[in-house]
């Protein structure tokens, strides 16, 4: 991983978009602090479309989606997103239909149930009642679970047919096609009616776990805040970047250096 200072200003002055993990890399113990809201604000200001996309259900992500200088937020991994229309209103939009998502739904509570039935101290996120797509098991949010457990209920989730992968905080566990990649191309489709691949060279993606290795892996700028060296060891494809800060402070950096940049446009 390469130092943010050694991100080229030819570069970052071609952005035209951030995506951005929400926990550990927006949030510093669990809150938006002023630095990294700032940053979200500046980057609105510049003309940069911002979009968090998250692990975290649509029920957490509703009030952010108003509050935060967004475009939209992508949850559940891609699953959906919310998008405001500037006068406090928010549309949902979704990947899957109703039924499948009823039908998937109640297979996951199956699932889940039986999780906390085999991995001793498993239990579901706190924010659980408010996913619609996926299931989550907490790790290190409000209880921990050691690396040994953890891989058991990726093991259990895989062995259910469910896509899972590993935040800072939660494993999350889900069915369907739909991943942080995919939810970023689908969203770019649906709000700018654009193909995101033709142009991902323009776009940033900033994260801090080994659920955003994807997409570390696929877009050309791609950084980490600096607490990912919690989990370099894990990481089968590491950032380009990391910030000398963690968590917000880390993403406040990267905001600074694209909007000093997209000044310099001709």
């Amino acid at each position: 991983m390469l130092q943010l200072a050694g991100w080229p200003e030819a570069d970052r002055k071609n952005i035209v978009g951030v995506f951005t993990d929400i926990d550990d890399t927006l949030t510093t113990e669990g809150v938006v602090t002023g630095d990294a809201l700032q940053a979200l604000a500046d980057l609105k200001a510049a003309g940069i479309v911002v979009i968090p996309i998250t692990g975290r259900p649509v029920g957490w992500s509703e009030p952010f989606a108003l509050q935060w200088p967004v475009d939209a937020i992508v949850a559940e991994n891609g699953a959906m997103a919310l998008v405001g229309d500037g006068a406090g209103q928010l549309r949902k939009i979704y990947q899957q239909d109703e039924d499948l998502r009823a039908s998937n739904y109640a297979r996951m509570q199956e699932v889940a149930a039986r999780i906390m039935a085999e991995v001793p101290g498993a239990m579901l996120s706190r924010d659980s009642p408010g996913r619609e797509t996926d299931i989550a098991i907490d790790h290190s949010e409000y209880t921990h679970l050691p690396e040994a457990l953890i891989a058991h209920v990726v093991q259990l989730m895989q062995l259910e047919g469910m896509n899972a992968t590993v935040s800072s905080i939660h494993v999350n566990g889900w069915y369907g096609d739909h991943n942080k990649l995919a939810g970023a191309r689908w969203i770019v489709r649906e709000l700018f009616h654009r193909e995101l691949d033709d142009e991902i060279d323009r776009w940033v993606y900033v994260g801090d776990s080994t659920n955003d290795v994807l997409m570390f892996e696929h877009f050309p700028h791609s950084i980490g805040v600096a607490n990912i060296r919690r989990f370099e060891s894990q990481l089968t494809h590491p950032p380009r970047y990391i910030t000398p800060s963690p968590r917000g402070a880390g993403f406040a950096e990267v905001a600074q250096a694209v909007v000093a940049a997209s000044s310099l446009r001709s």
